[in-house]
């Protein structure tokens, strides 16, 4: 194990300090910096090439796999980690979390024009997903059906928290883009992408509709839906059958369920190899 600084121990360490101040939104934004806590979660932010600002590590806490994979990953990215106590290590975690490693990144771009889809894309679009939870869970969806790009109108950071975490880590590996809903229509609408909305008031089933080729679905908040921008002559609205008293399900299980009706009608190709050292 590498020990290349003396421990820090103090939880009022300028360092620890800067770092615990990325659970909020506004440093984040102010810095353009993300916290990531979680073994599996730092190990795919590193694979994924996100560069990492600094690291800290507790020795007595790296017992996972993935926690010593991305302590291992560190030293060919460039990085010596900070070696901090336990109690040091507790401010910094995020809940429960107690890997023994956590990593302050530069966030990704989110810009729209950096998002490179192919011929035949599957995106995601999510509209006013505030709950962070949720967000993370499309994102794995995403993940776990080949889908192309997810792109998120308003709602929450993509980079908190609890996004990374929900999303174990694959908001780092999924290409996404963060925009309004104007610019995503024109943007989707220039590369030939039909739209398809979900909608609880929809007269077409999604077992009907056509989800093959260049695709957008669009989900919204079970708050509100969707807005008025997704009422385009272009745009199909489907819908999923609601037999007993709610209305509608949460945003992550509907993504879930039309992403892979997609998946299925597209046809479900062998599962790529794991990288080396990669888990999943």
């Amino acid at each position: 194990m590498m020990r290349a600084m003396p421990a820090i121990d103090s939880t009022h360490n300028p360092r620890i300090r800067a770092a615990a101040a990325l659970r909020e939104r506004r440093d984040r934004t102010a810095t353009g910096l993300a916290l990531v806590d979680g073994a599996r979660e730092c190990r795919r932010a590193l694979e994924a090439g996100v560069v990492v600002e600094s690291a800290f590590i507790c020795p007595p806490l790296l017992r996972s796999e993935d926690a010593l994979a991305a302590v291992t990953a560190l030293r060919p990215a460039g990085v010596t980690p900070l070696e901090v106590s336990e109690r040091a290590f507790e401010a910094l975690a995020y809940g429960d979390r107690s890997d023994g490693v956590i990593l302050v990144v530069r966030a990704p771009s989110t810009r729209l024009e950096d998002l490179a889809i192919g011929d035949s894309p599957l995106v995601l679009v999510t509209e006013d997903v505030e709950k962070p939870g949720n967000l993370g869970a499309v994102l794995r969806t995403a993940d776990a059906a080949g889908c192309d790009a997810v792109i998120a109108i308003g709602g929450t950071d993509p980079f908190n928290p609890n996004v990374i975490r929900a999303s174990i880590g694959t908001v780092f590996s999924v290409p996404f883009a963060a925009t309004s809903a104007g610019a995503a229509l024109d943007w989707l609408r220039a590369r030939d992408v039909r739209l398809v909305a979900a909608r609880v008031d929809a007269a077409t089933l999604y077992t009907d509709a056509d989800l093959r080729g260049a695709l957008a679905i669009i989900l919204g908040s079970e708050a509100t839906g969707l807005s008025e921008a997704w009422l385009g002559p272009d745009i199909e609205a489907v819908r999923l059958p609601m037999l007993g008293l709610a209305d509608s399900l949460n945003v992550s299980a509907s993504a879930a369920i039309l992403a892979f009706e997609a998946r299925r009608q597209r046809g479900v190709p062998e599962r790529p190899s794991t990288p080396a050292g990669g888990t999943r």
